[in-house]
């Protein structure tokens, strides 16, 4: 009977110690990475640190480790930031062309992968609204009508984004995914800045995507760019009240 556990406790630690074994398979069709050397790398304290390397050779590279926790990570080449991917237990097969970037083979990748793919062609859908724009100048149609369909049919696509950004979100919030793809967002803006729907998605968050340290940084900056934004503007608003009545003061003196 002892013998029996022991075999099954060491059966147990196996299949643990695999859950949390990764392999990577990569494949690229893009013939400047031959030769380079590619990072993944995840962010700690306002760094990107190396998490494992690999070199393209022939178009393919791959990685094996394993790792503690499941992480949202980034692959590199040198400096340049590639593509997202999440660095969890299985298989994962990343693929690499002129057109499109993507990674499968284990669940949060293939999550991952197909947030990305709806969202591009939303995105694609946008882009496509200034075509339509240009062809319906040449077609002759008035610009105040082209105004009132453009701008109903960009507020519906921007309603539909946010809500399939949010929901997403929502959805990850107590996985990797959910502060991931947030921060995600956020790297749109030039600096970090917090939007209505941005400021739903955290009022919202259970505590531990609130805990998060990226999350906590991110927003905690934005919400000083926020008031210092505010604070420009009320100045900027108290100068020209200034400006205007120092303008009617002579006027005044004059007529009286």
């Amino acid at each position: 009977m002892i013998k029996f556990y022991s075999s099954l406790l060491l059966i147990l630690f196996a299949l643990t110690s695999c859950s949390k074994s990764y392999k990577i398979k990569g494949v690229s069709s893009v013939s400047s990475l031959d030769g380079k050397m590619l990072f993944l790398k995840v962010a700690k304290e306002g760094k990107w640190v190396n998490v494992d390397s690999a070199e393209v050779v022939h178009g393919e590279f791959s990685m094996k480790g394993s790792v503690d926790s499941v992480q949202m990570v980034s692959l590199f080449m040198d400096d340049e930031n590639i593509m997202p991917m999440v660095l969890e237990g299985g298989s994962i097969e990343i693929n690499i062309s002129n057109t499109k970037l993507t990674v499968k083979g284990t669940p949060l990748n293939d999550k991952l992968y197909a947030f990305v793919e709806k969202k591009a062609s939303m995105d694609a859908r946008s882009e496509e609204l200034g075509h339509k724009e240009a062809k319906m100048i040449l077609d002759g149609v008035d610009p105040a009508e082209i105004n009132v369909i453009l701008t109903k049919e960009s507020d519906q696509l921007s309603n539909e984004m946010n809500s399939y950004v949010k929901s997403f979100i929502a959805e990850n919030y107590e996985n990797v995914l959910g502060p991931g793809v947030f921060l995600m967002m956020c790297s749109n803006f030039p600096y970090p800045l917090m939007t209505p729907a941005m400021e739903d998605i955290v009022k919202n968050a259970p505590d531990s995507f609130k805990n998060n340290p990226l999350i906590k940084e991110y927003v905690s900056k934005a919400h000083d760019n926020m008031q210092s934004i505010q604070e420009h503007q009320m100045m900027q608003q108290n100068e020209q009240q200034a400006a205007m009545i120092s303008q009617k003061q002579p006027a005044a003196s004059i007529a009286h």
